[in-house]
């Protein structure tokens, strides 16, 4: 899994961020977004980084990726609405 973090001042670029982040990940907070780990996407999303975003970063712009081992994802620790983010719900009608 990875977490990807950004603090970026652009309203447009950040949009345009945050919707390249929703098709590989979910948003657990504004400007923080959980992706299943695949080095694939990881090699996508630091592409695209690289050639579309960081030309248009300012210098107080930041994007953060941070790996997470399944040994440490165990470990991970959720309250209020993300406590019920990993529960499978079953619906029926």
């Amino acid at each position: 899994m990875l977490l990807v973090s950004y603090d970026i001042s652009d309203d447009k670029v950040r949009a345009k961020f945050a919707k390249l982040l929703s098709k590989y990940g979910r948003r657990v907070q504004y400007s923080v977004f959980e992706i299943r780990n695949s080095q694939r996407f990881l090699k996508v999303i630091m592409r695209e980084i690289e050639h579309r975003f960081e030309p248009l970063f300012t210098n107080s712009d930041s994007v953060i990726i941070i790996p997470i081992s399944p040994a440490d994802r165990s470990k991970i620790v959720r309250y209020g609405y993300a406590k019920n983010e990993e529960e499978q719900v079953l619906v029926f009608q």
